[in-house]
């Protein structure tokens, strides 16, 4: 009955095609009456051909996310308006695409679009960083360290257990804190201060999970992810500067890399990688929600998440290290 009463129409232009401006209006209309978080519509025609907008659209769950496709499909399809493509359908409904031709619907449950906010935005400075470290791991290695007598490819050899065992678990994680920390903590907390929290607690909702599980659960899929790209990039620029600079052979390099490798210090890695990722996720959150006052505090809990999270990380780091490699 909902379906028959509720409508969209969609402006044509003067060669009889569909207004794309018109058609994204439609598009969030329908999505704002299924109850779609975090709506958004973006123009982008001026920067790319692909398309004239996005429209973004964040579910409570996966069912939602379903829900919500399917609703814009039937209400377009009653005007005669049908997707040229949806990505996404058969798979565990976390997300889904809608390719409308001049508008592209992007549908995300709560957390796809946190391990998007989380994990996909950080990762340029991971890659940037780990990049130069690999880079400047082989430098200082040859100059500083490496002596005639010794082989190599002792220089490939201790940079990849710099990386494995510490760099690309532990130091991205506590960069990741500066980052991620700060951000987590002023959200949550500017909900807490503006008594959006508090709303969701009188709603009867378990505001807690409601707003730290997503988090919680982007963050310890997004890291380890970010640690194999901070181990790949890591070795790339290894690679390029040897191959630039020439004191190392490209041979040489690959043979360290390889000799006496040990699977259980790539595995040991991400084992820390999911603890520090939980640290980070529920110390800032933590931060966030328990905050107290105004906008000055909101900046406190940011800063003070940080602290917390690395010295936490540290610590976790030795109490881990000596667990997994004693």
């Amino acid at each position: 009955m909902e379906n028959t009463q509720f409508s969209v129409t969609v402006e044509k232009d003067e060669q009889g095609f569909e207004n794309s401006l018109s058609l994204a209006k439609a598009i969030y209309k329908v999505l704002d009456h299924k109850n779609g978080e975090d709506l958004a519509v973006m123009r982008v025609g001026d920067k790319i051909d692909l398309t004239d907008y996005f429209v973004l659209c964040t579910a409570q769950s996966n069912t939602h996310v379903k829900a919500l496709t399917d609703e814009v499909e039937y209400q377009l399809e009653k005007i005669e308006i049908k997707a040229d493509r949806v990505e996404g359908r058969g798979s565990d409904n976390s997300w889904m695409v809608m390719d409308y031709g001049r508008v592209i619907v992007h549908i995300f449950s709560r957390e796809m679009r946190e391990f998007y906010n989380l994990g996909y935005n950080s990762l340029f400075i991971v890659i940037l960083m780990s990049f130069f470290i690999g880079a400047l791991l082989c430098v200082q290695i040859k100059i500083n360290i490496w002596a005639p007598w010794m082989p190599r490819f002792t220089i490939g050899y201790a940079m990849r257990e710099v990386i494995l065992l510490e760099f690309a678990s532990s130091i991205i994680c506590i960069i990741l804190a500066g980052k991620i920390g700060p951000n987590i903590a002023s959200e949550i907390g500017t909900m807490r201060v503006t008594q959006q929290i508090d709303a969701l607690d009188v709603m009867g909702v378990n505001s807690a999970s409601y707003i730290l599980l997503p988090k919680i659960l982007a963050m310890v899929t997004a890291i380890p992810l970010l640690v194999t790209f901070s181990i790949a990039s890591g070795f790339i620029g290894a690679y390029v500067v040897c191959w630039a600079g020439g004191f190392l052979s490209l041979p040489d390099l690959t043979y360290g890399l390889q000799h006496d490798y040990v699977p259980w210090h790539l595995w040991s890695g991400y084992v820390k990688s999911f603890v520090f990722a939980f640290i980070i996720a529920s110390v800032s959150g933590y931060f966030g929600y328990t905050v107290r006052g105004g906008s000055i505090e909101v900046g406190k809990a940011g800063t003070n998440s940080v602290v917390v999270s690395s010295v936490l990380i540290l610590f976790s780091d030795l109490l881990l290290t000596n667990l997994l490699m004693g």
